[in-house]
This record gives C-alpha cells, structure tokens and sequence, in this order.
C-alpha cells in the first residue's frame, strides 16, 4: 500500500511515521503533486498556525492539489482544521473540503490549549471501529470545530466540539492520533484499511 504524507511547513510528521512504522507501515513524506495523487491514501498532519500554513499550501499550489484528492485523505490536528471552511485564528480562509467554521476556545473552555487526555464519544465512522464509546486520546489545540452534520466524533473542553469530521473521501480528527497510544494506533489502522 503506497501511503504519502504531505510535507508542508506545519508537519508533525515524524511522530506519524513512527506510528506507522509500529504498525508495520512504511510512509512516504512529498510535496511532490503528483507523488500525492498516486498514493492509495494520504495523511495530512499538522502542528501550527492556519494564515501561514494555508499561505505555504497555496504558494507551492499543494492547496489545488489536496482539493483534487478522490483516496482516503486523514487530517490531524491543524490538517484538520485546514480542511474546513474558515478559521478565526487569523481570519484564514482554508480548504473548504468539510463546511465547518473552526472557532477559539474561550476561557470558560478552562486553560487555552487544550492539552492533554480527553474522551471522544458519538462515535460513528468505520474510523472508529472497535473503538469504545469514552476511549481517551490525546490533544493539543486552542481552535475546535463546532458540532456539525459532518461531525463523526464529539469531545467537550468547555463547549462540545468535533473531535472528528469526515466528508466524501476526507477524515479528520483534531487529536494526535500518532500520540494516542493503543487508541490511536486502532484508529490508523481503521483508517488504512478505508
């Protein structure tokens, strides 16, 4: 199985690889267009800031190129939010694959991130395969997507939020699934088998 990583300027891929490597997967991280449309899946990861990381995706036109995807595609955290429509961190207008607005938490969230363990629950998505109800894994985020009908996974920290999204060919999950421990290693695997 051919499996790409994006490589761009907000990647947390080598906690992805490793991941995949303990499950017995070999990656391939590209910028390459057309490495990313030949792979059987792609996984989109990513630690930062939306303005900047959409500016780079749009200059090097890796934007165009993940809007074309037809595989299974999975977002991680900043993936994730890059997926959808807008985010208020810095007014970015982003990929809009998933119509979800991607907000700030507020102080009545608790400490802004988020980090740390946190339950997912409403699980519905063959990503979620033999994963309980309740199941902890791991976040590291100020901005959330609200609950939408896109919504395949809720949390809550102050609001109820998406802990995943998924629409057509596009996964998303704001947690680290790489950093997730057994959880998280579950749900790359369900993913892989898409």
């Amino acid at each position: 199985m051919n499996i790409v990583i994006i490589k761009y300027n907000a990647g947390n891929i080598r906690s992805v690889i490793f991941a995949l490597e303990r499950i017995g997967v070999n990656a391939i991280v590209s910028d390459d267009p057309e490495v990313i449309k030949a792979a059987d899946k792609v996984i989109f990861p990513g630690v930062g800031e939306a303005s900047s990381a959409m500016l780079y995706l749009t200059e090097k036109g890796l934007d165009k190129v993940i809007r074309s995807l037809r595989q299974p595609t999975l977002g991680i955290c900043l993936g994730m939010q890059l997926l959808c429509s807008h985010s208020e961190e810095n007014d970015a207008a982003c990929l809009g694959l998933i119509p979800q607005e991607v907000k700030k938490f507020t102080a009545e969230a608790g400490k802004v991130p988020q980090i740390g363990w946190n339950d997912i629950y409403n699980l519905k998505s063959p990503l979620f395969e033999n994963i309980p109800e309740h199941s902890y894994v791991y976040f590291v985020h100020g901005y959330y997507a609200a609950y939408g009908d896109n919504t395949i996974a809720s949390s809550t920290y102050g609001p109820e939020y998406s802990a995943a999204l998924q629409k057509d060919n596009f996964y998303a999950v704001q947690f680290h699934p790489e950093k997730s421990g057994d959880v998280g290693q579950k749900i790359l695997e369900n993913f892989l088998k898409l």
